[in-house]
């Protein structure tokens, strides 16, 4: 019963530092679009800024859950490494984002929150995802 109440506890933890880093990616990709992302997506129904968002959340949670699978056996050590790495992947997420904003014609940010569909969508979400996989695979 013990084991249980264990990993209970360990979860919650782990649950909650992995909320925080969802939010901070929020947050982030809110910095990096202009406009407010939460009018654009769920009042304009911006399928360029949902896509972006959600590849920013698919990528921190292969973070989050590498670290966690491969943590290390010291809980406290564990909850570190999933923090650091979280981190890590979010600020690896904005400096790729400006490195493609940098070799692209236009301002990313505001092509990102156009009405119309834009393949510069893909080119960032997929950005995002391989940007994730690297520092997943960095873990293990």
């Amino acid at each position: 019963m013990s084991d249980i109440v264990n990993g209970l506890g360990r979860a919650t933890a782990y649950g909650a530092l992995g909320l925080v880093l969802l939010v901070l990616g929020i947050f982030l990709v809110d910095l990096l679009l202009p406009g407010k992302l939460g009018r654009q997506i769920w009042q304009e129904r911006n399928r360029n800024a949902a896509v972006v968002l959600s590849s920013s959340l698919f990528g921190i949670g292969m973070i989050v859950f590498t670290s966690i699978w491969t943590t290390y056996d010291d809980f406290g050590k564990g909850l570190v490494s999933t923090a650091v790495f979280g981190v890590l992947g979010l600020l690896m997420m904005a400096v790729a984002f400006f490195v493609v904003d940098l070799i692209t014609p236009g301002r990313l940010g505001a092509t990102l929150v156009e009405v119309e569909p834009h393949p510069a969508v893909w080119v960032t979400a997929s950005c995002n995802i391989a940007v994730s996989a690297v520092i997943s695979a960095s873990i293990a």
